[in-house]
């Protein structure tokens, strides 16, 4: 797992979870890249670390920790990337990796912490457990 830059004055003491792996099974998926038309988003995988961070902590949008970006530009770009149907993509690829904690749920992006992994909920939907 990264662990966040840190800039002049600032500490970062977030640990990413969008490790290399999980990366691998999504970036090909996501708008924004180099050839794609339109505008480039700056750093994906900063901006989906920051989609997660939301889900994970269930923060409002004007807590995003400032070394994720301005908070209204990440909230803007999730909200365009739902209404496109982005998420679906990617969760339903991050369903590759067994320890995934984000998944797919009526229209919105779930987080299950470590404890709860063993009933094996990852990607679009949640597995029933035994």
């Amino acid at each position: 797992m990264r662990d966040a830059r840190q800039s002049a004055g600032e500490v970062a003491v977030t640990t990413y979870s969008l490790t290399d792996e999980r990366w691998a099974l999504i970036a090909s998926r996501l708008p924004g890249k180099v050839g794609d038309p339109g505008c480039h988003g700056r750093d994906n995988r900063l901006f989906i670390e920051a989609v997660f961070w939301i889900v994970r902590t269930g923060s409002p949008w004007r807590s995003l920790p400032p070394h994720f970006g301005k908070w209204y530009t990440s909230y803007t770009r999730f909200h365009r990337w739902t209404r496109k149907g982005v998420w679906l993509g990617v969760l339903n690829a991050l369903k590759a990796d067994e320890a995934c904690e984000y998944f797919y749920e009526d229209g919105a992006i779930r987080h299950v912490p470590a404890p709860a992994r063993g009933a094996g909920i990852c990607g679009s939907k949640r597995k029933k457990a035994a």
